[in-house]
């Protein structure tokens, strides 16, 4: 059995049940019966992305009407911060059907919906519920991303990183940003140097994704911080270009070799 296909049992009626009882002390009305029932009936022949949609439209359902005060509720069940770079899905997975509620409903609440985002990727993730904001609201998401490369959160810096990644695993494939990869680039150009391995791991992949469509410009780019320097940008370029390299693209291979 895979660990998707493992995982997805995870999102059912027991989590449904655990959802219910961390919402009730901020929603006295909210029937958790009907709720965990409702999952429960529905979940059975999903996967898991049909499992977190169930859980997260019958939360729609079952929380009050108007999206910001079903937020509000939501976000007082998201827990404390998570300050370190382990645990964060491990430990973060209830909060999946969470992240995709703001997804599927919060585009009309633009700035509430990006504050909710920030605090959850703190505790799991939002590099899958930001994407539909980058589509809808790209010019007001650029300017808070770009904010956020300097954030003091790991995983928000992160997020800027990830959330824009062209070939996101289990995500839809995107564009680069407003059609042109210098602002992917640009974005990732203050996390080069981040302190933290797992910031620096997401830059690499959105580099790599970058070379499958934008070959010359991120080499290009690439080259030029490594003629800068910097403590990470070597690990940075093998890990970028690690794609290439292995497909033998002989530029690659050189530009690689003469930092060795």
């Amino acid at each position: 059995m895979s660990e998707t296909a493992a995982l997805k049992h995870y999102f059912g009626a027991e989590l449904a049940h655990r959802l219910s009882g961390l919402i009730q002390p901020h929603a006295s009305d909210f029937s958790a019966q009907a709720f965990a029932d409702s999952v429960a009936e529905q979940v059975g022949p999903l996967e898991l992305k049909g499992r977190v949609a169930v859980i997260a439209d019958e939360l729609r359902k079952a929380l009050p009407p108007d999206y910001p005060e079903a937020l509000r509720i939501l976000l007082n069940i998201l827990g404390p911060e998570n300050e370190t770079e382990e645990g964060m899905f491990k430990n973060g997975y209830f909060l999946m059907p969470v992240a995709y509620f703001v997804e599927k409903y919060g585009l009309p609440h633009f700035g509430l919906s990006m504050e909710a985002l920030y605090e959850i990727t703190k505790r799991h993730t939002s590099e899958y519920a930001i994407r539909p904001y980058l589509e809808h609201h790209l010019e007001d998401s650029l300017r808070l991303m770009n904010g956020w490369t300097h954030d003091p959160s790991l995983h928000v810096r992160r997020l800027v990183s990830e959330g824009t990644r062209p070939r996101l695993p289990w995500a839809k494939r995107i564009g680069v940003l407003r059609g042109d990869p210098a602002f992917n680039l640009a974005l990732l150009e203050p996390l080069i140097d981040d302190p933290s391995l797992y910031v620096r791991k997401s830059v690499a992949n959105h580099l790599n994704d970058l070379t499958k469509d934008h070959r010359e410009i991120t080499i290009n780019w690439i080259r030029d911080r490594l003629n800068r320097g910097g403590k990470h940008v070597v690990w940075i370029a093998r890990h970028g270009l690690r794609s290439l390299a292995k497909s033998g693209d002989q530029e690659v291979v050189e530009l690689l070799r003469s930092f060795d």
